[in-house]
């Protein structure tokens, strides 16, 4: 099967605008959707300096270089390019910054999701709406069971309150200009949000992450320090999270009112470990990788305990993680090695290979 047929082909051909597609995240997601066959077009900030997966990746779309509390630059990207379905990834993504500049963080974060929903709102083309905000959006009770759907939403530091904050911000939207219950009578437009973990995978050089800051070190022959060895956080490949987001996005597009709400996305549970099983199975996944842990006393806070339950994805999507833990992060390593040794990363034969191992695993929705 070619990959314009995946999905039911309902990409192929299909205009999609990511926001914040120069994004690690955002980046996969744009070279997925080309690969299916969509007209992508992008809005984002330029891209981070070099190395830059976007770059890497030089993909040929309709591209927008802004910032989403740029209304007026947002409207007429929107406008202009006429979307069926929006990715919404755009963000200030990284708790340690959110510290640093929370005000900014806030107004990105909430405000800038505001702004794609007016957009979206305006230009009358939009059919479909996936947000993305985190799973950190639940009040963390460091408890060991996974968060659900309905859990409370929270957030100790300023970049968890602020997805938080835009949770609260997109069910206000749905539930006033694109209810379910009026879907094909007052509007055409269904909105839902997603919750993932950890996102790993090549092309991340993000500062504060630790496969980046473990890939910079062993790029460059140093080791890299480790502050939380001891932190427990639910770890997956970028595709695992992404391919929910489509078969999500699919949903929407003919028209299922029932998926207009929250998901989540998180891993298998050999996926859910702390930072120190994930640097053991890095340096053994690539004996270039060395480490020391050095934890800092006066670090700001970060959530020691989280986990998250994907019942409902698994359930009435179809969804569930393919790769273990373990290869996971030996796919994460293959990729950065292969960049080190001067090609140009594994993205599209990553992907190849996800289709590839999710339609042995009984993953028959995508």
């Amino acid at each position: 099967m070619s990959m314009k047929d995946l999905f039911g082909g309902i990409y192929a051909g299909r205009r999609v605008l990511v926001t914040g597609h120069t994004g690690f995240k955002g980046s996969w997601l744009a070279a997925w959707l080309s690969e299916m066959g969509a007209e992508v077009a992008g809005f984002s900030l330029p891209a981070p300096a070099e190395p830059s997966h976007w770059r890497l990746l030089n993909l040929s779309i309709d591209e927008t270089l802004g910032d989403i509390r740029d209304a007026a630059l947002l409207e007429a990207a929107v406008d202009k390019f006429r979307p069926e379905i929006v990715f919404h990834l755009a963000a200030q993504p990284l708790v340690r910054e959110s510290y640093r500049i929370p005000a900014e963080t806030y107004a990105v974060n909430v405000v800038g999701s505001v702004n794609v929903y007016e957009a979206c709102r305006k230009a009358g083309s939009v059919r479909a709406i996936v947000s993305i905000t985190t799973d950190k959006v639940y009040k963390n009770r460091e408890w060991e069971w996974g968060y659900r759907e309905n859990d409370r939403f929270g957030g100790f530091d300023p970049y968890s309150a602020s997805k938080a904050c835009a949770e609260i911000a997109t069910e206000s939207y749905r539930d006033s200009f694109w209810p379910r219950g009026s879907f094909g009578s007052k509007h055409t437009t269904l909105l839902a949000t997603t919750r993932a973990g950890n996102v790993v995978g090549g092309g991340d050089w993000a500062a504060d992450r630790l496969i980046p800051d473990l890939m910079r070190a062993a790029a460059s022959g140093t080791a890299a320090t480790i502050r939380n060895p001891d932190s427990t956080r639910p770890w997956q490949h970028v595709l695992e999270p992404l391919c929910g987001y489509l078969l999500l996005g699919r949903k929407l597009l003919e028209a299922q009112t029932e998926f207009a709400e929250g998901w989540n996305f998180g891993p298998a549970d050999d996926g859910v470990v702390p930072v120190r099983i994930v640097v053991d199975r890095m340096t053994n996944a690539w004996n270039a990788v060395r480490v020391e842990f050095k934890p800092e006393p006066n670090a700001p806070h970060e959530a020691r305990l989280l986990k998250l339950d994907c019942s409902k994805a698994k359930d009435r999507l179809g969804w569930k993680p393919v790769w273990s833990g373990l290869e996971t992060v030996e796919i994460t390593a293959s990729w950065y090695r292969a960049w080190t040794e001067g090609k140009r990363g594994t993205t599209l034969s990553d992907i190849e290979r996800y289709v590839r191992d999710a339609r042995a695993a009984g993953l028959q929705e995508i």
